[in-house]
């Protein structure tokens, strides 16, 4: 079954038809939440409460875009309440020793050691000022600059005016410019 095929048994009830979607979407949107969040916890929570949604509110799916699109909408507003939750609107990933022995620590002697040093420490600074960042505008630079959505995509998927993805990737990239500058100034 393709996609429209799937999504119209899933609305006529279908468990096998939903469960497929749910299979095919579960890591995009998984991989969005957690660049958006920047907690694994967090984006397993908000995995399930898009796909809690997508099953509630399926039927009201119009088809008048992919459904990639609404599900990264429902993905944004999980997030956002969720962060207008917290007293503060940053979401740190904390690392467990368990991370030490992951693939990504294996020593790399392709590089030189400094270079890897260099390297680490500037995705440090990124990630702290991403951290940083309000939801609002973390959500429009992931989807632009990490996700590389168009604007007119990003603007469609949040249901904001291409004018106004345009101010808020411009605020957030000179938050992070800012961010960085000062952290090399230190």
């Amino acid at each position: 079954m393709n996609e429209e095929q799937l999504i119209a048994s899933a609305k006529n009830g279908d468990r096998k038809a939903l469960a497929e979607l749910v299979k095919n979407y579960g890591q995009t949107v998984y991989s969005f939440a957690f660049k958006v969040c920047r907690d694994r916890e967090k984006a397993e929570n908000m995995m399930q409460e898009t796909f809690y949604s997508m099953i509630k509110s399926l039927h009201q799916f119009d088809g008048n875009s992919k459904l990639s699109t609404w599900l990264y909408r429902i993905v944004v507003n999980h997030c956002l309440m969720e962060a207008r939750k917290s007293s503060r609107y940053t979401f740190v990933e904390q690392e467990t020793d368990d991370s030490l022995f992951d693939e990504k620590y294996i020593a790399d002697w392709s590089t030189l050691p400094i270079k890897n040093l260099e390297t680490k420490e500037l995705r440090n600074i990124l990630d702290s000022a991403i951290d940083k960042l309000q939801p609002e505008y973390r959500v429009v630079f992931t989807l632009r600059d990490v996700e590389e959505y168009s604007t007119e995509e990003t603007a469609k998927m949040l249901e904001l005016s291409v004018p106004a993805v345009k101010s808020r990737l411009h605020r957030a990239r000179a938050f992070l410019r800012n961010e960085i500058t000062k952290a090399f100034q230190e």
